[in-house]
């Protein structure tokens, strides 16, 4: 009898060993049955947020979960990346005229993400001068440079002088920012014209930059910034080698 109890109580040891496994293995299997779009654990998903929300400018956020605002900042970035421009030229100017341009904007209380403004407008190249006359690092057209104090003659332009554009279009954010109150909108207006786009700020009854349906350049344009900041800031990440990053980052006087 004994005999036959150990026996009954071994292999109900084993049944139930087997079922445990089975009942795993079916418990994995269904997970998976269950999720046939592979959507995101809520592990992933943070992640990725925590990895959008480094993304900003002027410390104004990038909204989450919009595909359309997601899209325009992958392509922006890809844009910016060694591969699509295949130069250091950026890098180089930016350490060149970072350290004049990074103390006017704090002098004025102007956040130092505009500091990437005339690398999207032009590279940071001198004697850049747009099909419209704009000129300079900041390409002031002639008339607002004049009225933020910069002279502009047949002899003299002092759009070219990188000190005093800056100083000038720092005093012009910093009215802009009077007006609009926010620094993407400031960074909008500033490229397609103060004017314009509180006329569509008016049409649209929005006031958020990334909300708003604006032209195909000033649609861009803040992305455009984003991206720039995010490559001269974090180089080999999209593709650069740069010996010393350190150097790129914000000049402490």
């Amino acid at each position: 009898m004994k005999r036959k109890s150990v026996i009954t109580c071994s292999l109900m040891l084993v049944v139930c060993l087997v079922a445990k496994m089975f009942g795993y293995s079916y418990s994995t299997g269904f997970d998976k049955i269950n999720n046939p779009l592979n959507i995101e654990t809520t592990e992933e998903k943070t992640a990725k947020e925590e990895s959008q929300k480094l993304l900003s400018f002027a410390d104004e956020m990038i909204p989450l979960g919009d595909e359309k605002i997601d899209y325009k900042m992958k392509r922006a970035l890809k844009a910016n990346s060694f591969r699509q421009l295949q130069t250091l030229k950026l890098h180089q100017r930016a350490e060149k005229w970072f350290p004049v341009i990074e103390p006017v904007l704090k002098k004025y209380g102007i956040p130092e993400d505009f500091k990437y403004v005339p690398l999207v407008e032009t590279g940071m190249a001198h004697g850049k001068v747009s099909p419209k006359g704009a000129a300079g690092l900041w390409q002031f057209m002639p008339q607002t440079a004049r009225s933020y104090g910069l002279k502009v003659n047949s002899q003299v332009d002092e759009r070219t002088n990188v000190y005093l554009s800056t100083v000038a279009a720092a005093k012009y954010l910093r009215d802009l920012y009077k007006v609009f109150n926010s620094w993407t909108l400031v960074a909008a207006a500033y490229n397609v014209g103060e004017g314009s786009l509180q006329r569509q700020i008016n049409r649209q009854g929005e006031d958020n930059y990334f909300r708003l349906k604006l032209n195909r350049e000033t649609g861009r344009y803040v992305y455009s910034l984003i991206s720039m900041k995010e490559v001269i800031e974090k180089p080999e990440k999209y593709g650069y080698k740069i010996n010393n990053p350190r150097k790129l980052m914000a000049y402490q006087p």
